[in-house]
């Protein structure tokens, strides 16, 4: 059976009741019992302060970075006095969680913690073509 067309309705409709279908790769590794890789953090209290403020904002048809008066209204709100470059930082931070959260809106994109094949990877690989092929 040919898979639909995703640029007609028909084939839209069928591909979105497919991704509704398919589990996030956060989601296959908890039910594998599998603890995702995670970056070093050296510093924590920022990650917890983006996470407290929001990490994106509502925008028009979707989400967008923290603007600067959301960053400066939640310093204000808390009676934290923050350096300029630790506001910055906390819109860099939003700005890149929502880019790479758009990225891995694609299903060939490779997870956020991936490093690339090792050298056995590679090696193995290699094997394999090589019998495949003699």
């Amino acid at each position: 059976m040919p898979r639909p067309d995703p640029t007609s309705q028909r084939g839209k409709a069928a591909a979105e009741a497919g991704a509704a279908l398919r589990i996030s790769r956060l989601d296959e590794l908890k039910h594998r019992n599998i603890a995702p890789p995670m970056p070093p953090n050296p510093a924590p209290h920022f990650t917890a302060w983006l996470v407290e403020i929001g990490i994106t904002e509502a925008a028009g048809m979707g989400a967008a970075p923290l603007s600067w008066r959301e960053i400066n209204a939640w310093c204000e709100g808390t009676c934290l006095r923050l350096q300029p470059w630790e506001r910055r930082l906390l819109r860099t931070l939003s700005v890149e969680y929502l880019a790479e959260s758009r990225r891995a809106e694609s299903e060939n994109s490779p997870a956020p913690y991936h490093t690339g094949p090792d050298q056995r990877a590679i090696e193995t690989e290699q094997a394999r073509l090589m019998a495949v092929l003699g």
